[in-house]
């Protein structure tokens, strides 16, 4: 067997993979109708945790509640960490809360609340009853903040040493710790008397330090210093700005309480982008475990306001129904200037709502990309113009009505790169997020003012 051809078996036959093998997917939909929890455990077991939850993403929600009642040891600490929130709420309904106590307790404080606070207020009592105190206290403290703040986030696991220890003392103390340490760590804190942090040392400069270096001498200062109260957005753009891989939270006092990591970082990053993506076009995350009235649900209000603004651009349109009976071809050529138009925008859109996620447009720079975004849809309109321009004297054989489709068009594009910036500012100056409404804003003034050039200068030039 050739090398490719091997490489391509072993692929195929990795359980990291099973979670895209349509085959896979029909074998566990196939156990959990026999009812058959044994063949559910073979199949799962062996999976990494992340894995497992990719798998239950392929499955209905019947399905999932399948796997729980028939195989509920599958779902360790670690696998209901991964699992999506609404899968996981769906899950953990099915399982005892001495079981749930149980995956807790094996997680770090920061996963363990992001699992508890999705639980009903009696399973989660019955739950934190059956956890050590100290782990009930974290998670308690944890769930006191609000949810997306760094307080949430945090975890209360962390080293930290004294600044007049060395390497050798921090290291001793860390192998003969009593208390457990955090799974993964990447700096170690060092601390004042009052506990406040003072220094941070990556694990990779203290390991290659002597032991009678003083941590003091190795030691840098903390980039960031993270409130509790932060959002955790406001968190994420700190991590990439400053290039951290953890970062300390310390109280309002300034002691260290708990410590952010990459990991969730990342995981914050992703969803922000994601929100913002589907708020852009009016819908929330669906899980492909959703019902269709909770589909239908998220999606009519912003079809409701759309079509709302539907009626106001017909509105415009009833306006010239004069002009529209005389002459056939304008009927043919305004979806034109009006598709135009909101393509325009949406694409000026997506570039501002994206900076401003980004911190890359502020105060200081905004006035020179409003300008930007003028002449960009400006000269758009003008490439455009000429082109549609030329489209319809070829199609109409009217130089008339191919002067006022150009005029249209430049008129549209430019209006419409002003407001795909303009809009998106204008709501984060009034304090909503510009990438809920945006968007239906931006389409509203691009397809009024669309087909008010349009057919307003058809009116004036042809009639």
């Amino acid at each position: 067997m050739g090398e490719a051809a091997l490489e391509e078996d072993l692929l195929v036959d990795s359980p990291a993979l099973a979670d895209t093998d349509p085959e896979f997917v029909g074998n566990l939909r196939q156990a959990i109708s026999d009812g058959d929890g044994e063949a559910i455990r073979r199949m799962l077991a062996p999976l990494h945790a992340a894995d497992i939850a990719d798998v239950l993403e392929q499955l209905t929600a019947g399905q999932q509640e399948g796997v729980a009642t028939l195989a509920p040891d599958i779902f360790t600490g670690e696998v209901l960490a991964e699992i999506e929130p609404d899968n996981r709420i769906v899950v953990m309904a099915y399982l005892d809360p001495s079981h749930l106590a149980a995956a807790i307790q094996e997680l770090d404080s920061d996963d363990a609340t992001e699992v508890v606070e999705e639980l009903d207020e009696e399973t989660r009592a019955a739950v934190l009853a059956e956890i050590s105190e100290i782990d009930r206290e974290a998670v308690e403290q944890s769930l006191a903040f609000e949810d997306e703040t760094a307080g949430r986030l945090m975890q209360r696991e962390f080293v930290a040493a004294p600044e007049f220890w060395t390497v050798g003392h921090a290291l001793d103390h860390m192998r003969a710790s009593d208390e457990e340490l955090p799974d993964k760590f990447h700096d170690l804190f060092v601390i004042d008397t009052g506990f406040r942090p003072v220094g941070e040392i990556p694990v990779c400069r203290l390991l290659s330090a002597k032991r009678d270096v003083a941590l003091s001498d190795l030691m840098e200062m903390p980039r960031i210093l993270v409130d509790p109260e932060t959002d955790q957005e406001e968190v994420a753009y700190l991590f990439q700005k400053y290039h951290l891989v953890s970062a300390p939270v310390v109280d309002s006092a300034g002691r260290l309480t708990g410590m952010l990591t990459l990991d969730d970082i990342v995981h914050v990053i992703q969803d922000e982008n994601k929100e913002d993506l589907l708020a852009l076009a009016g819908v929330n995350e669906a899980g492909l475990a959703d019902t269709v009235y909770r589909s239908v649900r998220s999606r009519a209000p912003w079809l409701l306001v759309n079509l709302a603004t539907a009626v106001l651009a017909s509105g415009v349109i009833a306006m010239f129904e004069g002009a529209i009976s005389q002459i056939v071809a304008l009927a043919v050529l305004m979806p034109i200037v009006a598709s135009m138009g909101g393509n325009a925008g949406t694409q000026s859109l997506a570039v501002a709502v994206r900076s401003i996620a980004e911190r890359d447009l502020t105060a200081a720079n905004a006035l020179r990309v409003v300008w930007r975004e003028l002449a960009t849809g400006t000269v758009n309109g003008l490439i455009f113009a000429v082109v549609m321009g030329l489209v319809t004297m070829l199609w109409f054989q009217d130089v008339q009505l191919a002067g006022v489709i150009a005029l249209a068009m430049v008129l549209n594009l430019a209006c419409a790169g002003l407001s795909g910036i303009l809009v998106p500012l204008g709501l984060v100056r009034a304090g909503a997020d510009p990438a809920v409404a945006s968007s239906v804003f931006v389409t509203t003034v691009t397809d009024v003012v669309g087909f008010l050039a349009f057919l307003g200068l058809a009116t004036l030039v042809l009639l």
